[in-house]
């Protein structure tokens, strides 16, 4: 991985033709403000990011699954038909 500044990156051609992840810095205050991935990386990139939303969603829906569980059904109220 190599690091660059935003002004680094400005100036220079050689940094979007690397294969390497940028990992992009603010160059006052030498904090990370994010990541380049090349397009030789993008295929497995987005296959990384497509799983990481998947499971994300699978976690809040199993998170409303046991909620659901856990809330009883009171005299005189209508279930939501899920069991």
């Amino acid at each position: 991985m190599i690091q660059a500044t935003m002004a680094d990156m400005r100036k220079s051609v050689d940094f979007f033709q690397t294969d390497q992840v940028i990992s992009i810095i603010n160059g006052r205050k030498k904090q990370e403000i994010g990541y380049f991935v090349p397009n030789t990386l993008k295929t497995d990139f987005l296959k990384f990011l497509n799983e990481l939303e998947k499971s994300k969603r699978l976690k809040n829906a199993k998170r409303a699954a046991e909620a659901q569980m856990l809330d009883p059904i009171g005299d005189g109220s209508a279930g939501d038909g899920i069991e």
